[in-house]
């Protein structure tokens, strides 16, 4: 059983939330971009307080709120300073206390973005470490090393940075010569934590209950898969893997099986918690790693309760792609106890609508009807979801932004605009007909921190409340019947026979799912008028680039 909302009046009816997060919709909040308060055209945590209404109206379970603890921002927060406050920049902690009342209030769970793979080099400790001499216990919290070569003038082994570059950087140490290398995934300002030291476990405990006894139901753990490197540092065998994938693709620095113990000591601290007052707190992870199987480790019973799966963000538009992701979650995750966690974007991510185009380009028909029906496949598979902020309103990728406004480390550190980030993080438009598009509470000509596109007033929040044929109206009629169903995190689905391009299944409560990969319209799978479309669907047929949903008594073999 359990907490749902009732699919007329939408009012939460209470059954049991003890396992509310199998089949919550998380709505992930950039909160940099979401709604800035002050005017200085950086949104922040008084403006997700300002917006958790339109949040709670379109009918979401709860938000992911991205780093706003004090950082330098060379990664936009994921260089944390100091993982027990809020940046100036974002409010302070007694906004955040009233941001977790309002919450509360509204019945909206709030989750928090932790990084435990790495720190700043702004951090005390990595400073510490700087300070101190080779073999120190302040170095042993990180990753420091002796060079290769008669001077040591070459990284200790031959592994790339996943943002590019190699991932060792030198030191000068306190006597003016050069030193000893660090190592860092990402970034130079990202130094990677030793996590075999005993010292940084337990700092992450305290990490963890200063939020949890602050009252918030859980974390987005970035780099779940990381932590844990070889000990022996060895070379790579394909040393770029990293950064020419840009994903975790070096066995000797991700996916350890070390770190499965980590997850499972961060598994019984929320248990405590649970058992203090009965609510469930939530460890939702960043796991990237080669197949379905391997996903399934880090969401056994004892370790995390999800992990996004981002095989469905991967896969090509067509059918037989969708097909094969999504079978592979229900068997080799579902399998294991927990529910599939799905995802189609992401702070990381081109946005959907462009992703799906035919060309790439933002905004074109094609891609909109695309993101349209895969919202409705996603919303409809068994399990949770999560969202991320301006899918809802079907933003496109910004892909013209100059180089002169781009801040992705990325761009930063190879020159390369093929994977930058900046583009599906620009700053939502909420209304109006120019920028700021009430981004900003500035003054006239405030300017957000990454310029909006002019087209981006046929976006605006306002706009798509006031246009029932929105991507917004989507969303939140999907959620409103999605929330109605009983069997959303513990269902099966059967895979319905259909022609070339079209993928159908029905779930044991009876919902029909088919989605038209293809441009020709076909007959629709289940006879009668659909519940909900992705666009236009009269009874008996499914046109191309739409999904449609049913409710159908086909739900024996």
């Amino acid at each position: 059983m359990h907490n749902r909302r009732h699919a007329q009046t939408g009012q939460r009816v209470s059954l049991n939330t003890h396992r509310w997060w199998r089949d919550a919709v998380i709505y992930q909040v950039y909160v940099r971009s979401f709604l800035d308060s002050t005017g200085d055209g950086i949104g922040d945590l008084a403006g997700v307080r300002a917006g958790m209404p339109y949040l709670k109206k379109l009918g979401v379970d709860g938000i992911w709120l991205s780093p706003f603890y004090p950082s330098p921002q060379h990664d936009h927060g994921y260089d944390v300073a100091d993982y027990c406050d809020v940046d100036p920049l974002f409010g302070d902690l007694a906004e955040f206390d009233l941001l977790m009342t309002d919450a509360r209030r509204l019945g909206v769970k709030v989750l928090l973005d932790i990084v435990p793979n790495h720190c700043s080099s702004e951090h005390p400790w990595f400073r510490e470490a700087l300070a101190a001499e080779p073999g120190s216990a302040a170095r042993a919290r990180f990753h420091f090393a002796d060079g290769r070569g008669p001077d040591g003038a070459e990284p200790p082994n031959n592994w790339h940075a996943m943002f590019g570059g190699s991932a060792w950087s030198r030191v000068t140490e306190a006597d003016g010569r050069p030193g000893q290398w660090y190592l860092h995934m990402f970034t130079s300002e990202q130094p990677d934590l030793n996590w075999r030291n005993p010292e940084v476990g337990a700092h992450f405990d305290q990490v963890l209950r200063f939020w949890l006894d602050r009252g918030v139901d859980g974390f987005r753990i970035d780099v779940a898969a990381g932590l844990f490197k070889h000990p022996g540092l060895p070379d790579s065998p394909d040393p770029e893997a990293d950064a020419r994938t840009r994903d975790s693709v070096n066995p000797l620095a991700w996916n350890r099986p070390e770190v499965h113990d980590v997850w499972r000591h961060w598994r019984s601290v929320c248990e405590e918690y649970a058992a203090r007052d009965g609510r469930e707190r939530l460890l939702v992870g960043e796991v990237s790693v080669p197949t379905a199987r391997e996903h399934a480790d880090y969401v056994r019973p004892d370790e995390l309760h999800q992990a996004f799966f981002f095989d469905l963000l991967g896969a090509p538009w067509a059918a037989d792609a969708f097909r094969k992701v999504i079978s592979e979650a229900m068997q080799d995750i579902a399998g294991t106890g927990s529910t599939v966690t799905w995802v189609l974007n992401n702070h990381d991510q081109v946005r959907t609508v462009t992703r799906y185009g035919e060309s790439g380009t933002e905004g074109s028909g094609l891609g909109a009807a695309r993101a349209r029906a895969a919202a409705l496949l996603m919303l409809a598979l068994p399990g949770a979801a999560y969202i991320y902020q301006g899918e809802e309103l079907g933003l496109p990728e910004v892909v013209d932004l100059p180089d002169d406004v781009l801040t992705d480390p990325i761009f930063r550190r190879t020159g390369s605009r093929a994977r930058i980030r900046d583009g599906c993080r620009v700053p939502l438009p909420w209304s109006g007909h120019a920028s700021p598009f009430g981004f900003t509470s500035g003054a006239e000509g405030a300017k957000p921190w990454l310029p909006q596109p002019a087209y981006f007033a046929e976006y605006a929040t306002d706009r798509a409340l006031a246009d029932t044929r929105s991507f917004w109206h989507l969303y939140r009629d999907g959620l409103q019947l999605r929330a109605g169903l009983p069997q959303l995190g513990e269902g099966a689905l059967r895979w319905l026979d259909a022609p070339p391009g079209i993928l159908a299944f029905v779930r044991g409560d009876g919902l029909v799912c088919a989605v038209n990969f293809g441009t020709a319209p076909t007959p629709a799978p289940v006879a009668g008028t659909p519940l909900l479309s992705s666009g236009p669907c009269p009874a008996g047929v499914l046109p191309g680039s739409t999904a449609a949903w049913w409710i159908s008594d086909c739900t024996n073999p």
